[in-house]
């Protein structure tokens, strides 16, 4: 990805449902203006989700994935259905492409209950408008027995184009009401313009090499936009540089691992908190990862934890997911725990053998995969928590570094 992508966490997924044969690759190609995906006579054709990120006007940088037929049988067709149903955890928009010669099968109602479930907007696609349309006067709208549905319907056509252009207005208007509605400050609203923050950024063998990750990106970016001064160390030199200013800092960020250290040199009267928990708010999980943080204080012997990273990386000696968390916990509990992990888009479905879940800062997951994540947890009555807060509770100043943070965002 080039430093000046958006990230596909920060862009509007959109999602192309269906069963097979009803034309979802050909509408997915004639939305995109491009061979995205192939397509054939052939029911099934789309046997794995096609995934791109790239610009639909009018609504500007998206992810359009199409996913296969939701229909489809056997043991493989059964995976397909699974992966279909990961990939409505991160939908913002859903479009139910349906064949409109045969109006509303089984499976779209499945599908249809489940955006319903999962809170998806959804539009409904009746495709093949123009094979109707040479059958007699009536075609082209969509059959009288679902008008009754409560979501926007609209009759196209993949092969002619007909109402393409309405449908990509739909998808837009869809979108920007789900960009509007998830809005949250990352840093802005906790610094004033011209104040000077100092954000600690170790470099060691794990950082990727000639890069920052993600969440530092972003809140450089966003001091930026509202005119907040950024300095950026390594732990290692923070004492040093803290003794040469000449003004205090408004606010201290670091990362996770490093809090330890950096809470030790950062004083009292400078407020101090991490990537990690910014994040948390900035997703929308702050209130529900906090809630979790109790669960480690009563943690048990022979319990199992899960530590969850919503990337994938090469692990590499002193990981933070696989060594260092693990052992700053076993120590702060004092008990004989047992750790698994999951990355990527990997997510436990069934989550009640574990004691807690601790996930990372969700920086590659977009909002909508974090809520799926957290509610799952909720649902089986798991906690789950995030590395941030983690951290900072193991070494005793979870406290300090929440000071920073409205109480409305954090209990709200």
């Amino acid at each position: 990805m080039s430093m000046n992508d958006t990230p596909r966490s920060e862009r509007v997924h959109i999602a192309f449902f269906g069963r097979r044969n009803a034309g979802k690759s050909s509408l997915v190609n004639a939305v995109t203006n491009q061979q995205m995906s192939i397509v054939s006579d052939i029911r099934g054709t789309t046997t794995d989700p096609v995934v791109k990120s790239m610009e639909l006007l009018p609504l500007g940088p998206v992810v359009i994935t199409d996913t296969p037929g939701f229909d489809d049988e056997g043991t493989l067709g059964q995976l397909r259905v699974q992966k279909t149903r990961e990939i409505l955890q991160r939908t913002d928009v859903a479009v139910l492409v349906a064949d409109i010669s045969q109006g509303l099968t089984g499976c779209d109602r499945e599908l249809l209950k489940l955006f319903e479930e999962q809170g998806t907007p959804c539009i409904l696609a009746w495709n093949k408008s123009d094979l109707v349309k040479a059958e007699g006067p009536e075609a082209g709208s969509a059959p009288k027995t679902e008008e009754d549905l409560s979501i926007k319907q609209i009759s196209v056509s993949a092969l002619t184009g007909e109402n393409v252009p309405e449908l990509k207005e739909e998808i837009a208007r869809i979108g920007k009401a789900a960009e509007e509605s998830r809005e949250r400050p990352l840093l802005s609203d906790l610094v004033r313009p011209m104040d000077l923050i100092i954000l600690v950024i170790p470099i060691d063998f794990a950082a990727p090499k000639g890069r920052l990750i993600l969440p530092q990106v972003q809140v450089i970016r966003d001091a930026l936009d509202h005119g907040v001064r950024v300095m950026c160390v390594r732990e290692s030199e923070l004492a040093q540089t803290l003794e040469k200013l000449e003004e205090k800092p408004a606010l201290v960020i670091t990362d996770s691992q490093a809090f330890k250290e950096v809470g030790r040199i950062v004083p009292e009267d400078i407020p101090l908190t991490s990537f990690s928990i910014l994040m948390a708010r900035y997703k929308g999980a702050l209130k529900i990862q906090l809630r979790g943080i109790r669960a480690l204080k009563e943690l048990r012997d022979q319990d199992r934890v899960l530590i969850s990273e919503g990337c994938t990386h090469h692990r590499q000696c002193g990981d933070i997911g696989t060594v260092k968390l693990p052992a700053w916990i076993r120590a702060y509990s004092g008990k004989q725990l047992t750790f698994e992990t999951s990355s990527g888009l990997s997510f436990p479905e069934d989550l009640k053998k574990y004691a807690v879940i601790i996930h990372c800062g969700s920086c590659m997951l977009n909002e909508r995969e974090v809520a799926a994540r957290n509610r799952r947890a909720v649902q089986q009555q798991v906690p789950i928590t995030n590395y941030g807060m983690a951290i900072a509770e193991v070494n005793g100043i979870l406290d300090r570094a929440l000071q920073v943070i409205p109480e409305k965002d954090k209990w709200g």
